[in-house]
């Protein structure tokens, strides 16, 4: 006789560990530009950000008395995206708080990795520009203070595109260099870790729609104004790094590319007609909460079978609920079924 063991019966050698490994090797190039860049504050600020948020979550698994997840690197992986979100002149108690933010907040009250509604670093990086708006936007390279390329589009300037690419211009350390964050998207695609579904409808959507909102208000466009777009700001950063979140993203083709469409939506309206030239981490963040609506219509369900959404619960857990009902049915006692 032998003996069945329950499914899965096929196994894969690519779990949450190698995939944050594989990130975290993806984000390397761009680390090293940053730290050559911007110099010994990126370097502080990056450590201080891994370190707080891999404390963050053990001390916080301890004191609940549940498992400590920190070998499988998803914090250091936050971490590491949480810092290339900052300009170089953060504090470092800036770059704890939001570390403490994204991944007890954002991460761990909602259940753990694979059970938060939006990305943490982003949730994090969101938090620190709405409580230190002055500081997060404060792009001096050297002592010396300079528009970023964004708002000089804004503004109707001209940007030097090679600058661009290489990355010597004011951002966040981790934004500048879009050759850094090319042969990490590289990387990324070549170890099957992401598909090019959703950075490529993101940022062709941006595209896309920036032309057509520039058209509508007579504002004209070029192929300099278009390219100097993308590769300035956080668009490929985003697209590459925070968009493609296992977690947050949609897990359908069809979803993905919706999602993409969304991403590129926001991010054209925040950058066209917003008060700020930016608006990569707020259109990802909103589009986060929008994937379980694009799932209901994209992901297949059973014949005859109703669709449910699932949103996500304080302390990990789940509420399950159907799209045609205002509110959940309750029990015979009365009481509403959770």
């Amino acid at each position: 006789m032998y003996n069945v063991s329950v499914s899965p019966h096929v196994r894969a050698k690519t779990n949450t560990k190698t995939v944050m490994r594989d990130v975290a090797i993806a984000l390397v190039p761009t680390l090293a530009f940053g730290v050559y860049y911007f110099g010994w504050r990126a370097l502080m600020l990056i450590a201080v950000c891994v370190a707080s948020c891999v404390a963050s979550e053990a001390l916080f698994e301890r004191a609940c008395k549940k498992p400590i997840t920190v070998r499988d690197y998803s914090a250091v992986v936050t971490g590491l995206i949480l810092a290339l979100n900052l300009p170089s002149t953060a504090t470092w108690w800036m770059a704890v708080l939001g570390s403490v933010f994204a991944i007890v907040a954002v991460k761990l009250l909602f259940g753990g990795l694979g059970q938060n509604f939006m990305n943490p670093a982003l949730a994090g990086r969101c938090f620190l520009m709405i409580s230190f708006t002055g500081r997060m936007t404060d792009f001096a390279v050297d002592g010396v203070s300079a528009a970023t390329p964004l708002a000089v589009l804004k503004d109707g300037g001209s940007v030097d595109l090679w600058s661009l690419f290489i990355g010597t211009h004011p951002g966040c350390i981790g934004e500048v260099s879009a050759a850094a964050i090319l042969i990490g998207f590289i990387y990324l695609v070549a170890r099957k870790v992401i598909t090019t579904s959703i950075p490529c409808t993101y940022v062709v959507s941006t595209i896309v729609f920036i032309t057509v909102i520039r058209l509508i208000s007579h504002d004209g466009v070029t192929a300099e104004y278009l390219l100097g777009q993308v590769l300035s700001g956080g668009l490929l950063a985003g697209a590459v790094f925070m968009a493609t979140d296992y977690a947050t993203s949609p897990i359908t083709q069809r979803g993905k590319v919706v999602f993409g469409v969304i991403l590129g939506l926001l991010t054209a309206l925040f950058r066209t007609l917003g008060s700020t030239a930016e608006g990569v981490s707020y259109a990802i963040i909103i589009s986060n909460l929008l994937v379980p609506l694009i799932e209901k219509f994209t992901v297949p369900h059973p014949f005859g079978g109703e669709k449910r959404i699932s949103f996500p619960r304080p302390f990990g857990g789940e509420k399950s609920i159907s799209p045609f009902l205002p509110f959940s049915p309750k029990k015979k006692g009365g009481a509403a079924d959770e």
